[in-house]
């Protein structure tokens, strides 16, 4: 690519956020950043240390000390104690400032980068060229997230897993700073009816239109 591309996706837990965000990077050749995992890796790491989600300064030492190989056990961080306790240590500001300079020079290399995660057309990378919101209604959201956990092996009921969902919507939508937001310049992608086929198309199509208005 000639110029630098930063694409941008953000969204809810189980809105296909990341894989459209996977995809879109191998379709462009770019970098990919899922920063959930960073959250999830933090709240691991507290975990593992016997530490108590609660305690703030635990949390940002955890933080502070985090480097990409916390994030290669992806299957452990795509668990829903892992994601249970992202949600928990995320709106620490100890912890948000800690990841916020790592995030921001991922998205400025050189050439550009695809992140995901919950602000980062807003906070993370306003400057993005193309950016997406990606939703689903809480129910579709909580089957698909359902339908992955128990196809690994965890038990949980589908009850338990709309509050979930629910729960973390409501605590993500005001989360100190920087609560989860659709950017005002960002395309709203509504994928509960659709499969990961046509999400996908719909996303590229997005990102296809933001190059032409950018000269890319």
């Amino acid at each position: 690519m000639s110029a630098a591309l930063i694409i941008a996706v953000d969204g809810p837990a189980a809105s296909g956020k990341g894989t459209i965000a996977a995809r879109l990077a191998a379709e462009y050749g770019l970098p990919f950043l899922d920063t959930g995992l960073l959250y999830r890796a933090v709240g691991v790491g507290v975990l593992d240390a016997g530490g108590s989600l609660d305690d703030e300064a635990a949390a940002e030492a955890v933080a502070r000390a985090l480097d990409a190989s916390h994030l290669s056990d992806t299957e452990r961080l795509t668990s829903r104690e892992a994601g249970e306790a992202a949600s928990r240590v995320a709106g620490y500001t100890g912890v948000r400032a800690a990841l916020l300079q790592f995030q921001k020079a991922f998205a400025l290399q050189p050439g550009g980068a695809v992140l995901d995660g919950r602000d980062i057309g807003t906070v993370i990378a306003p400057e993005a060229q193309a950016k997406l919101f990606v939703t689903a209604t809480p129910e579709v959201r909580a089957t698909r997230r359902w339908r992955q956990l128990t196809g690994r092996g965890e038990v949980i009921a589908y009850e338990d897993m709309l509050a979930d969902i629910v729960r973390r919507d409501e605590r993500d939508a005001g989360r100190g700073a920087a609560p989860m937001i659709q950017a005002e310049d960002a395309v709203l992608l509504d994928t509960t009816d659709m499969d990961i086929e046509a999400a996908f198309d719909a996303a590229r199509r997005i990102v296809e239109a933001a190059r032409v208005r950018h000269g890319l």
